[in-house]
């Protein structure tokens, strides 16, 4: 039985949770910057939940429970570095990347992530998913991150196929509403996983 519903003519993936299990290492990451940069501790359950949000929107929280503004810039920049350096550790999410190897010249496929293309780039080069995928767009190719629905249809659009015939895999809220603002059918790979 194939997960993928019948009249689907291109499937779109998320990255970050959906293909590789990027996550815990985000969390290391931003935790490490947060604190270097604000120099005072940040509690781990500031970022339980907001799994699949952008940079940006992670640091609107941040400058929410501190009450005050932080330096997005050098937060962004020391947070990706760090976060590239544990790459090393990244492992694929294998339910989701066999789908994605299944479907490999069968349909076209693309990546739509909150993620920079810096980090999304380098995450799927490092676990050897890169080649499978004719299309990757981040959050530097919208304007609108996730739950709004730019990244997918922009996906839609650079595979040729209309949004009502993409099928989707995410893993966050965020990324789920996005699909459903986009016109499309999706899965919640956490179904897969059990």
């Amino acid at each position: 039985m194939s997960i993928v519903p019948p009249g689907m003519k291109a499937l779109i993936f998320d990255c970050d949770g959906t293909l590789v299990d990027t996550l815990p290492l985000y969390l290391r990451a931003w935790l490490a910057t947060l604190e270097e940069v604000t120099r005072q501790p940040v509690p781990r359950e500031w970022f339980y939940g907001h799994g699949g949000m952008s940079e940006h929107m992670v640091l609107d929280i941040v400058e929410d429970r501190l009450g005050r503004r932080v330096d997005r810039e050098r937060i962004i920049t020391t947070a990706r570095a760090s976060l590239h350096d544990l790459l090393e550790e990244l492992e694929e999410i294998s339910a989701v990347a066999a789908i994605a190897r299944q479907y490999h010249r069968r349909l076209p496929m693309a990546v739509a992530s909150n993620g920079s293309r810096q980090i999304v780039r380098a995450s799927l080069s490092r676990v050897g998913l890169d080649h499978l995928f004719d299309a990757m767009l981040t959050i530097d190719d919208v304007q609108h991150g996730k739950p709004a629905p730019d990244l997918f249809l922009a996906a839609a659009k650079r595979l040729g196929v209309a949004p009502e015939h993409c099928f989707v895999f995410e893993d966050s809220r965020e990324g789920m509403a996005a699909a459903r603002n986009a016109g499309m059918a999706y899965v919640d790979v956490a179904t897969l996983l059990a």
